[in-house]
């Protein structure tokens, strides 16, 4: 959670930043936050031996500066079509864009069908599940799904759909056509979700994604 200090920094949300430390480590993070709040709030996860994400878990204190850089990405919502659906779908902290792309559309008065579906390996992997129950709860028109491979006897809930994300995305809505799709996670499963979505009926123009690529060091 960043505050940003002087002037006011403009973003879409579901764009990313890059963060600069002092020492001129820099690893880019996407947004979760909206904009006119008062923070930017990233999603990271904790890599062990990751310069920056173990820096910021256990090195980092309130009062520290790091210089930002963007915003970029073109993974965030525009209004004009108001009834279109809209389908979303991450694992990890690929939650993080969307998780700013739902509540910006819905706070803009989106009133087609949103679907959000967060993957993980297990449960404990899912998070910001109260947050987006609650959501759900407000606005009709959304509807969160969180999704595990392996659910195993931790008490993840029935709620929980079970399987790789992409088959429970299209097992769910098998025919995208007319459809808007946001994408965000490992490369690997952009380029297979952005791959089916199209060949569900999405068309390409419509599919905006954002691949989270790890540092090399």
């Amino acid at each position: 959670r960043l505050a940003c200090l002087g002037a006011s920094f403009e973003f879409r949300a579901g764009q990313y930043v890059t963060l600069r430390r002092q020492d001129g480590l820099a690893r880019s993070y996407s947004i979760a936050s909206l904009p006119g709040e008062d923070v930017l709030d990233q999603h990271v996860r904790r890599i062990p031996g990751g310069k920056m994400s173990e820096w910021l878990a256990a090195g980092a204190a309130p009062g520290d500066h790091v210089e930002l850089t963007g915003p970029a990405g073109d993974c965030f919502y525009l209004p004009g079509r108001d009834t279109q659906p809209l389908l979303l779908a991450g694992t990890g902290t690929g939650l993080a864009p969307l998780y700013g792309i739902v509540r910006d559309a819905l706070a803009r008065g989106h009133q087609g069908p949103v679907h959000l579906f967060h993957g993980a390996l297990r449960p404990e992997g899912l998070y910001l599940r109260g947050e987006l129950t609650s959501l759900a709860g407000v606005h009709s028109n959304f509807t969160y799904t969180p999704t595990v491979v392996d659910a195993g006897g931790s008490g993840g809930g029935d709620e929980l759909a079970t399987g790789s994300i992409d088959a429970v995305v299209l097992n769910r809505h098998p025919k995208l056509n007319g459809w808007r799709g946001f994408v965000c996670g490992d490369p690997a499963l952009v380029r297979m979700l952005k791959k089916k979505l199209f060949l569900a009926g999405m068309a390409l123009g419509d599919i905006h994604s954002d691949a989270f690529l790890p540092s090399v060091s």
